[in-house]
């Protein structure tokens, strides 16, 4: 499995922003990042600029402060998951979840508040992602009133 640094994901998603921006070819990886990138204009400007985007990794993430690359990825992630069904049964419920609010993109966000969770929770317990509780949080976004 490929591991990318932090470094090669900001210069990917940069040169993808590039190709989207100048009406470029883009491979069916690019496509769907560009996708993204097109539901986030406010990220624009972090993706126009490849060096600042490297000399703001040696920066503290300031609070409240989103960061495009890791919003993105996290996007990149649930629809990777969704296209493969990883966890069994995630793309029913990010389906289930985009049709109660009428909106994919807002279905992500939610989505990512348990994704994120899952990573917390493994990092700090020290143990590998769990899949299943993620799943199950997903869900029950999808199914509340």
């Amino acid at each position: 499995m490929m591991q990318p640094s932090q470094a090669d994901v900001r210069r990917y998603f940069c040169a993808t922003y590039a190709k989207w921006r100048d009406s470029q070819p883009m491979d069916a990886m690019e496509t769907l990042i560009a996708g993204w990138i097109d539901q986030h204009p406010e990220y624009h400007a972090d993706l126009a600029h490849v060096d600042a985007a490297l000399a703001a990794m040696q920066k503290p993430d300031l609070a409240g402060q989103a960061n495009p690359f890791l919003h993105l990825s996290m996007h990149l992630t649930i629809s990777e998951q969704c296209s493969i069904d990883q966890p069994r049964g995630i793309r029913q419920a990010v389906e289930l979840l985009a049709a109660r609010r009428h909106d994919l993109h807002a279905a992500h966000h939610a989505v990512m508040d348990c994704l994120g969770r899952m990573i917390w929770e493994s990092q700090r317990n020290g143990r590998p992602p769990d899949g299943q509780a993620y799943l199950a949080s997903v869900q029950r976004l999808a199914t509340q009133d």
